[in-house]
């Protein structure tokens, strides 16, 4: 079953493409990840399947009903959006950014009250960073606030997570932490989409693996028939030899091993 599908579909900005005729499918329950250069257009893709950027043409399907006729609100009842560790200029504690994720879920007139703030907690607890409930969001680490942006999303009780590079602010332990993590959502039935800048992330966990460019569209297969050297030398314009020797490979498949 597919939970979001994508039919020639064109993202850009100001009705000038970036990539077109992109046809794509995320299968409910499973791991998608998704690898591309810097500036290929990851972030972009994610944001137009919010429905934070119009798609220049095509269509998106979410549980078969088109984003374009859904509310932002009931999409964010569906989807929620983890994206990369940001600094705000307002002040709020760690608490209070969990408890945002429940916006979709209330009245627009009523207030967060001991509920909530109990079921923030849980989801802090989760990630292992409950102790960080009463500091200010402002003061933390990269690696931190990228902890406390995952519980947020994940308060909203989401059927898709889309996590825009959730590795990049943690350290060697917290990534391997969060790749557990994922592992355990999607066990509990929530699909993940995520983008990530470490192929081996990919090949640990993902059941199929998007690859995007500018010049050959979106690709989409099982993670071992995508994270091929020679998929991966043409994504980021470097040469076999010098993944090969990035991975100390002996073969020429980056996944191959690691399944």
């Amino acid at each position: 079953m597919t939970i979001l599908s994508l039919k020639n579909v064109s993202i850009g900005y100001h009705h000038q493409a970036i990539i077109e005729g992109i046809n794509l499918t995320l299968p409910k329950g499973a791991i998608t990840c998704l690898l591309g250069a810097n500036g290929c257009g990851k972030t972009t893709l994610m944001k137009t399947i919010l429905g934070l950027l119009p798609a220049i043409c095509g269509d998106i399907y979410l549980k078969d009903k088109s984003i374009n006729s859904l509310k932002q609100r009931d999409i964010a009842k569906v989807i929620a959006y983890v994206p990369q560790a940001h600094d705000t200029p307002f002040t709020f504690t760690v608490i209070d950014m969990v408890v945002m994720g429940l916006t979709p879920h209330i009245s627009l007139f009523s207030l967060p009250g001991e509920k909530e703030k109990t079921l923030a907690i849980q989801q802090l607890n989760k990630l292992g960073v409950e102790h960080l409930s009463s500091r200010l969001y402002s003061t933390l680490s990269g690696g931190e606030k990228q902890l406390v942006l995952i519980a947020r999303a994940l308060i909203q009780n989401p059927l898709l997570l889309i996590m825009d590079e959730p590795a990049a602010s943690l350290d060697f332990g917290n990534q391997i932490r969060l790749l557990k993590q994922i592992e355990q959502l999607k066990a509990h039935g929530i699909t993940i989409f995520m983008s990530t800048h470490h192929p081996q992330h990919a090949a640990a966990i993902a059941d199929n693996v998007i690859l995007l460019d500018k010049h050959q569209q979106a690709r989409q297969g099982t993670s071992k028939s995508m994270l091929t050297l020679t998929n991966l030398s043409a994504l980021y314009s470097v040469d076999e030899q010098s993944i090969m020797a990035h991975f100390q490979l002996p073969s020429t498949l980056i996944c191959e091993g690691q399944k």
